[in-house]
């Protein structure tokens, strides 16, 4: 039924008007990338944790429940 409608509405070529915008068009790129640029700027300041501490070995422990499978046998 509704798509009947909406066929019927469609091949009358009933014309509506759009939706009235309350700021300009531009106003909406301006903020978007207002937006982009700080979570950019967030992104970027976590970009430097791996590098606090100096990379360690993670040693084969065999009483781990859910042991990683990855390290070759050396844990044997």
């Amino acid at each position: 039924m509704l798509l009947q409608q909406i066929a019927m509405t469609v091949a009358e070529g009933e014309e509506h008007a759009p939706a009235p915008l309350w700021a300009e068009p531009w106003v909406f790129g301006v903020v978007i990338f207002a937006i982009f640029l700080v979570m950019m700027f967030v992104t970027l300041s976590y970009s430097n944790l791996g590098n606090r501490h100096a990379a360690t070995e993670e040693h084969a422990d065999p009483h781990r429940q859910h042991p990683n499978k990855h390290d070759h046998g050396q844990g044997h």
